[in-house]
């Protein structure tokens, strides 16, 4: 996985191969920064990463200077890895190791953007109950959005918070906003 843009413009990561991660394109994750860079500045949000991963959105938007993010993952090596590269790349990134249900649930925090990269194998209402839990317990601000990929076998467009999706090869990131 490589870093697009920012600080660390250019920088190759590996995570370590036994992680169980399907990251996000270089190609899709290109394509939404540039809806997200023309929306938002980076060094004024508060991120939340769901299903982190290798940290591979959260290390994107360090490197463009945002410095409130919280990366949560259910692996424990997930979270490992991303602690060791946030370290040593002097990223502002708080991981947590958690259900992410159980997580927006009990969270109190309000985030500017939250972005969810479930597993694709999850069934529609599992990814529903993400957008659902958000807007339920009010975890955006109020020019705030969620983002969640999938895959194009999943439609998540009768959300009555769904606001558009974009297509990039096999990724879907459908968008949500309060009205």
């Amino acid at each position: 996985m490589r870093i697009i843009s920012g600080k660390y413009k250019g920088k190759r990561l590996t995570a370590p191969k036994k992680l169980p991660v399907r990251p996000t394109t270089d190609m899709a994750k290109e394509a939404l920064f540039n809806i997200l860079n023309n929306r938002f500045y980076f060094d004024e949000l508060k991120v939340l990463d769901l299903f982190s991963g290798t940290g591979n959105i959260s290390f994107e938007f360090a490197s463009r200077g945002t410095d409130k993010i919280t990366a949560v993952d259910g692996h424990q090596g997930c979270v490992r890895y991303i602690s060791k590269i946030a370290q040593e790349l002097d990223f502002s990134i708080a991981t947590v190791k958690s259900d992410v249900f159980m997580f927006l649930q009990r969270t109190p925090e309000k985030f500017d953007l939250i972005f969810a990269d479930p597993p694709y194998a999850f069934d529609t209402e599992q990814f529903l109950k993400i957008a659902d839990l958000v807007f339920e317990k009010e975890l955006l601000q109020e020019d705030g959005l969620l983002i969640i990929e999938h895959s194009e076998q999943t439609d998540l467009s009768e959300h009555p918070k769904f606001s558009e999706q974009r297509k990039y090869g096999g990724s879907i990131f459908s968008f949500f906003e309060i009205e």
